[in-house]
C-alpha cells in the first residue's frame, strides 16, 4: 500500500499590485511555507481579492503551483478579523486585508492563520509588491485540486 501526501489542508492569501510576475509570488510562497516548515504539496488554494483574480502573474503562480485561485469581494475580505489589518490596504483595495483575510476566507469556517501575512523582498531591492499569509482549514476535505478560478459568487448558491 503507497503511503498518501500530506494533506492539502493550507490555503495561501495572496496581496498582490498589478503586474507582480508569478515568479516573485510562488517564490514568496515557497520561501513562507519553507520558513514555517509547512509543505508545498500541502496548499490546496490560492486565494486573493476579486479585482486581482484576472491578474496573469496570479492565475500563473496558481497553475504553476496546480492549485485553484480564488477570489472574494472587498465586503466579504473586510467582515473576516485578522490580526494585521492595514489602512493602506483599505484606502487601496477597500478591505483592511487581502492576504490574511484571503486565506482565511478559502480555509473556511474554523480555519486558523497559520502564518501571518509576509512581504515579499524582490531581488531588485524594491518596494514589496506582493503578500502572503497561510491559513489551514479547520474541516475535513476532499483532497483533489484542479488549476481554476472561481469567484466568490460563483460559490454561493
Amino acid at each position: 500500500m503507497q503511503a498518501e501526501g500530506p494533506r492539502r489542508d493550507l490555503t495561501v492569501g495572496i496581496g498582490a499590485r498589478p503586474g507582480v510576475p508569478a515568479e516573485e509570488l510562488t517564490a514568496l510562497v515557497g520561501a513562507v511555507l519553507a520558513e514555517a516548515g509547512l509543505p508545498l504539496a500541502a496548499v490546496r488554494a490560492l486565494a486573493t481579492v476579486d479585482a486581482r483574480a484576472r491578474e496573469p502573474g496570479l492565475r500563473a503562480a496558481a497553475a504553476l503551483l496546480g492549485v485553484e485561485l480564488l477570489a472574494y469581494p472587498p465586503a466579504v475580505l473586510a467582515s473576516v478579523p485578522v490580526p494585521h489589518p492595514s489602512d493602506t490596504v483599505l484606502a487601496a483595495a477597500g478591505t483592511p486585508s487581502v492576504a490574511e483575510a484571503a486565506a482565511l476566507a478559502a480555509a473556511g469556517p474554523g480555519g486558523t492563520l497559520a502564518v501571518p501575512k509576509r512581504k515579499a523582498a524582490p531581488a531588485d531591492g524594491g518596494a514589496a509588491r506582493a503578500t502572503c499569509a497561510v491559513a489551514r482549514r479547520a474541516a475535513p476535505h476532499d483532497n483533489s485540486t484542479q488549476p481554476t478560478v472561481r469567484t466568490h459568487e460563483e460559490t454561493t448558491p
